[in-house]
């Protein structure tokens, strides 16, 4: 079938009712297929979303059946961050997807003048990455994701037979307060200014930036956050490194940034921090004071330092996906 018999627009009150069977397509196939970690918005609730321009949605009508759509938003971080590309079916879907992703670069012209666009291509999306990459000039970092599953022996075994070495004199290692929170921006725009990260979360590269970044997590933005469960390396009682953890789904624990101050690095410290989280969540899900069943990261797929690291605590790679980026328009 040609391009020429699809529409493609934003959507609004007069597709709701017909749109809602192309979302709820999506919606049974985000978690096997889309790899999500927590179920999409109800139908409703992703309308009272787009109401109020919490999200946008870009739909592909097919004789005014709505049979695709994109959904991006501008309103979590400094980049535009584009959610997700879902076709009903695979007929025509490289058509398709060019065309929301046309539409997309179309109507974001202006934001790109001084946004990165950031896509994790999740699941089936991934079979896009040549027609977005040659088309529409995208460039991309692999990730890799890794679980540490509660009641998997194996990784249980792992952790609780590491040894660790005793801390240096001046050393300890503490949960997070509010009063950290100064250095913990210092600590993490210079451990991630210069990263892959950056890249697609233009944010890290500033402190002003960074700050957001902390506040969001700290505040609850991105999930329900764990003070206790942080891990915080204090020398001379100041900070100087961090393992920060919050709650991504109602029994999935996360591991969003792991950094150390440079002239501490070296030393086997990030070991030591992400031993302490993950036993802090291991035992809370033993004795029933919470209940957890995974702890899971996402670090790049060439970075083999952090996998050696992840792996000695116990983690296991589960899925690889690559995170495109566009960068700022000229």
């Amino acid at each position: 079938m040609s391009e020429q018999t699809y529409k493609v627009e934003l959507l609004d009150g007069s597709s709701y009712k017909i749109f809602a069977g192309v979302y709820n397509d999506f919606k049974s196939k985000a978690v096997s297929e889309y790899k999500f970690e927590l179920a999409p918005l109800e139908y409703e609730e992703f309308i009272d979303a787009v109401e109020k321009k919490y999200l946008q949605c870009i739909v592909l009508k097919e004789n005014e059946i709505p049979t695709a759509f994109l959904v991006y938003t501008t309103s979590i971080s400094e980049s535009i961050e584009l959610n997700v590309v879902h076709c009903l079916g695979t007929e025509d879907e490289a058509a398709k997807f060019k065309l929301l992703i046309g539409k997309f670069l179309e109507l974001t012209e202006n934001e790109r003048k001084t946004h990165v666009v950031a896509y994790p291509m999740l699941g089936h999306q991934s079979v896009f990455t040549g027609e977005i990459s040659n088309k529409f000039g995208f460039k991309f970092v692999g990730q890799v994701v890794l679980r540490f599953f509660m009641g998997n022996a194996s990784s249980e075994r792992i952790l609780e037979n590491m040894k660790l070495k005793e801390l240096p004199e001046g050393y300890k290692i503490t949960g997070y307060n509010d009063s950290f929170k100064e250095e913990t921006v210092n600590i993490i725009h210079e451990s991630f200014k210069d990263t892959q990260d950056a890249l697609y979360d233009t944010r890290y590269k500033t402190k002003e930036g960074t700050l957001d970044i902390i506040n969001k997590l700290t505040g609850g933005i991105y999930g329900e956050f764990l003070p206790e469960v942080t891990s915080v390396l204090l020398y001379n009682d100041a900070p100087v490194g961090f393992v920060f953890a919050n709650i991504t789904g109602g029994k999935i624990a996360n591991i969003p940034l792991v950094a150390i101050k440079k002239e501490h690095r070296g030393h086997g410290f990030s070991e030591q921090l992400l031993n302490r989280t993950v036993k802090i969540i291991l035992d809370w899900t033993k004795l029933g004071k919470r209940s957890f069943s995974e702890v899971n990261v996402t670090t790049e797929t060439n970075n083999y330092k952090a996998l050696k690291l992840y792996r000695r605590i116990g983690f296991k790679e589960d899925y690889s996906y690559p995170q495109a980026y566009l960068v700022q328009k000229k």
